[in-house]
């Protein structure tokens, strides 16, 4: 992150008012599912709005992403379950602390840039999964509830969509928490509010080393623990911020962003919070409401820490369905309708892609899984296409006696059963030349596919020269091949 004078400007003081207000908006949603996401991981409400509040000011300042949210995450709170019942919270910050390390040097060795290996259809999966989940998640608040939860849901749901035709200058969905709010107090409806997810902090978090031994069996423990929520961790939040990137059409540092992520949990692991990572439904709220610096972001993270311990005895009166219908209009603006109009029209292994990678997620709730079955369903694709780029044709001398093949394309593991059927062994010629030049040479698979051929010809009597090989794929042949068959390079012709 560069800290001169134009940049600081950009990222933080070109948009105050904007920010400032989104800021709030998005700390007010942020509230519920922090304490919703400690439930689930099984710790108290405060370590979840402690992490919400510490790693949302700490991205604000060291991210690569401007605008982006980050905080206690539902996909890393599923994975701490196991770890928080066996051996308790403070193995939780431990590990926490170790997320964060290994997070900092994925970004120092700089992974974030294999970002761009992620598929455009497997963007799509993951953003419309993600949609769907946070559709999902809303569920619980909208069955076996009072009645009267309905009619604030389509209250609020109508201020936030009919308010920007009139005004910008506030966010709709700001707007609606609050009117709402004001209802319910006034009117005294008896509806499940935020006081009822959990208990609210009352003190500034502290300083703590966690307290657990500083030994092999502890690292033994949290590791494995560390290992993936640091992946997961930074798959969200890089494809989050990608999202970003897209939709306000400026460049993000992957980079650095994953390293502000580490310092965000380890910082965090130190004052009592959970790792965490980006949260597209907030980051999505933040662009919507126009927050577009990383003032949004601290506002965020600031304003959270201030509502739960000075205005606590306000916020725990805010009415459950009115943020239900802030994360549903997140829900609605987050999928991305277009692609559905284009599955008639984009190649059908990119529809099977997305379609399989928002089936993933959704089954399995963990981000993580969903990508990584797209990423390699779409590496599945592309090999068969590759291997279909292959071409072997041929011709006889006017004698009969010889033959060339002439080879083009990509000759590794997926494409040498197209290779291998090229040829006819029964021929009975005295030489064969097979002309690489149109051609290269990518793995073992290659050379082993090579092998065979020449082995196949030599056993019929026929010699065999192999020419046109260039310098890469003459060296991959001479390295793992048999002296024997390396010999019948025509080094002359190789270039």
């Amino acid at each position: 992150m560069k800290l001169n004078s134009q940049a600081l400007k950009q990222e933080w003081f070109s948009n105050v008012r904007a920010d400032v207000l989104s800021g709030t908006a998005v700390a007010l949603a942020l509230i519920p599912e922090a304490i919703a996401f400690s439930i689930i991981a099984g710790v108290d409400p405060k370590v979840g709005l402690y992490a919400a509040s510490i790693i949302a000011v700490i991205t604000a300042i060291v991210g690569g992403r401007p605008g982006l949210i980050s905080a206690a995450t539902g996909s890393m709170s599923l994975l701490m379950i196991h770890l928080v019942k066996d051996h308790g919270l403070q193995y939780l910050l431990a590990a926490t602390i170790l997320t964060g390390i290994l997070q900092v040097l994925f970004g120092v060795l700089k992974l974030g840039r294999q970002m761009k290996y992620v598929p455009h259809a497997v963007m799509l999966g993951f953003v419309n999964a993600l949609a769907v989940l946070i559709f999902v998640a809303q569920l619980p608040q909208l069955i076996n509830v009072p009645l009267a939860v309905y009619p604030i849901v389509v209250i609020a749901f109508s201020i936030i969509y009919t308010l920007p035709r009139f005004t910008k200058a506030i966010p709709s969905s700001l707007v609606a928490i609050v009117v709402m709010t004001a209802v319910v107090i006034m009117v005294k409806i008896d509806v499940p509010t935020v006081g009822t997810m959990g208990e609210l902090p009352t003190t500034l978090p502290f300083f703590i080393v966690p307290n657990v031994p500083l030994n092999a069996e502890t690292l033994q423990i949290i590791f494995p623990y560390s290992l993936t929520l640091a992946i997961v961790g930074l798959l969200e939040s890089l494809l989050t911020a990608a999202l970003l990137d897209e939709l306000t059409d400026t460049p993000s540092n992957k980079n650095q962003e994953a390293k502000g992520q580490g310092i965000a949990n380890i910082v965090t692991g130190f004052f009592g919070g959970m790792a965490g990572c980006a949260l597209i439904g907030q980051s999505v709220i933040n662009f919507q409401s126009g927050g577009r610096g990383r003032l949004s972001t601290l506002c965020a993270g600031v304003f959270l820490l201030f509502f739960i311990l000075v205005m606590g005895d306000w916020v725990k009166q805010i009415p459950m369905a009115a943020l239900v219908a802030v994360m549903i209009m997140v829900s609605i603006e987050t999928f991305s309708w277009s692609s559905l109009k284009l599955i008639s029209r984009v190649p059908r292994s990119e529809t099977v892609v997305m379609l399989t990678t928002v089936m993933m997620t959704f089954l399995t709730h963990n981000l993580a899984i969903g990508v990584g079955v797209g990423i390699v369903l779409s590496t599945v694709f592309f090999s068969r296409k590759i291997a279909k780029v292959i071409f072997v044709d041929s011709s006889l001398s006017f004698d009969s006696a010889h033959r060339t093949y002439r080879v083009a394309g990509q000759l590794f593991f997926v494409s040498i059963d197209e290779f291998l059927a090229a040829f006819n062994f029964k021929e009975g010629l005295e030489s064969v030349a097979i002309d690489f030049s149109a051609a290269h040479l990518w793995d073992q698979s290659a050379v082993n596919a090579i092998n065979k051929v020449v082995l196949q010809f030599r056993r019929n009597g026929t010699e065999v020269k192999l020419v046109g090989l260039n310098e890469a794929s003459t060296t991959l042949l001479n390295k793992l091949t048999a002296s024997d068959t390396s010999d019948n390079v025509n080094e002359s012709t190789a270039h």
